[in-house]
């Protein structure tokens, strides 16, 4: 072989027998995955095969060209152009590249000696050692067929004074019929829920669903409102919630957590015993961390229309540091976007999710907070499909509203804020 014939083979790609390969699982590829995709692909979370080692990944290879080429994965539907968001998992064009270079030259092993050192996780959890972990006292039988109400269990925290919380996740122990799942904090002042026992699941009568009567928003959380605050919730895709220094979540003393669960046969007999993991703030707490939403919940989405929307709104009553924002609706969700109108009339989206997908029920948290002054109207603009063309549809041939379950509907886009922690949560935010 001649010295030119080589360089044409080196330059476009060509190796001689036994020749190093250009990019190796070892040197170039273990570092990628690690952090970017190790999160969920590892044993005990949402991925469906672990992404640790070389034997786990080659019979994956070309799956995961096609998976990153197409930015199906790592998971993230906000249109790049609106927003900045550091908890973005997209992989960069660079990273891409080599994912696909490797694939594409035979996805090589290499040297194990090329390894980075190895990601350490907490078994179990995502937010590190939790300080306290919270379980329901008992396991709830989820039957094999039948629909299931939101389900509620009361766990008393036994805090003998406020706590506040800078991480929390919630996990289910089996996830296969869990559709969501939220954490209330009950203060000792509130009146929810007072009519039940602790420590027994049961389904309020708030929620008791009827042939005729339509489901008003407010018998979602069985009547929770703004003194009774989620402080930690599990939905598809959805991660754990680590705040930064100085942010915190209040669990006053003498509180009790208030589980709610909603659960999905699914033709098997099961059980879940879920549990809530917290982390303590370590530095003195500066801004209080809640949670609302602009909703609309008197919609009828007609049978077949393919591009229906629905809009929701309310006006912030104080100055606060906005840090979070997600998009909710059901199986005929079409896309969403968040929008802050100031009092000087400027309007700023601060996300567009363009294809909204309800088995990946992100949070996006924004890289600075964004300061929204009173009076600043918050709205969330949702389209819905409820055309055959929706492969999620559950049944195209009839009118929509809201409800709980998947073959109904939600439209709210939520909004996570920062204030002084004096403020009382009740006075934040006024749905229109």
């Amino acid at each position: 072989m001649n010295t030119l014939v080589l360089a044409i083979l080196l330059l476009f790609g060509g190796r001689l027998a036994g020749a190093e390969p250009n990019v190796t699982f070892y040197r170039d590829v273990l570092g990628i995955l690690q952090e970017r995709c190790q999160g969920c692909h590892r044993p005990g979370e949402i991925g469906p095969m672990p992404l640790r080692s070389f034997n786990d990944v080659r019979p994956w290879a070309k799956a995961i060209k096609e998976a990153v080429i197409s930015r199906r994965m790592p998971p993230w539907y906000a249109d790049r152009a609106v927003g900045d968001f550091h908890n973005n998992p997209s992989l960069s064009q660079k990273e891409i590249d080599t994912l696909a270079a490797w694939v594409d030259s035979g996805a090589a092993e290499g040297d194990s000696k090329d390894a980075p050192p190895p990601r350490v996780f907490v078994d179990g959890w995502n937010i590190g050692n939790p300080d306290l972990i919270v379980e329901t006292p008992k396991a709830y039988e989820v039957p094999a067929s039948g629909t299931i109400e939101y389900t509620y269990i009361i766990v008393p925290t036994g805090f003998h004074e406020d706590r506040w919380v800078s991480g929390a996740e919630l996990r289910p122990s089996n996830r296969a019929v869990v559709h969501h799942a939220s954490v209330f904090v009950r203060p000792p002042e509130s009146t929810w829920l007072r009519q039940y026992p602790v420590g027994e699941f049961f389904v309020p009568q708030e929620q008791i669903r009827t042939a005729t009567t339509p489901r008003p928003a407010a018998t979602t959380n069985a009547g929770a409102g703004p003194l009774n605050r989620s402080i930690a919730g599990y939905v598809p895709g959805r991660p754990e919630r680590t705040l930064p220094p100085g942010y915190a979540m209040l669990v006053p003393a003498g509180s009790d957590l208030v589980f709610q669960l909603h659960y999905t046969a699914n033709g098997k007999g099961a059980t879940d015993q879920s549990r809530v993991g917290f982390v303590f703030a370590k530095t003195p707490t500066q801004k209080r961390v809640l949670s609302f939403s602009a909703f609309e919940d008197r919609f009828v989405i007609p049978p077949g229309a393919a591009a229906y929307p629905v809009s929701g709104s309310g006006v912030l009553a104080v100055d606060a540091e906005l840090i979070e924002v997600y998009p909710h609706m059901h199986l005929r969700g079409k896309s969403m976007t968040l929008t802050a109108v100031y009092p000087t009339g400027t309007r700023e989206e601060l996300l567009r999710v363009p294809k909204y997908d309800f088995n990946w029920q992100l949070l996006y948290q924004l890289s600075e907070p964004k300061r929204l002054p009173k009076g600043t109207l918050l709205t969330a603009d949702g389209v819905f499909d409820n055309s055959p063309n929706n492969r999620y549809n559950p049944n195209p041939g009839t009118e929509v509203r809201w409800g709980d379950q998947s073959w109904e509907e939600m439209m709210a886009g939520f909004f996570v804020v920062a204030v002084p922690i004096s403020t009382d949560p009740r006075t934040v935010f006024a749905p229109k």
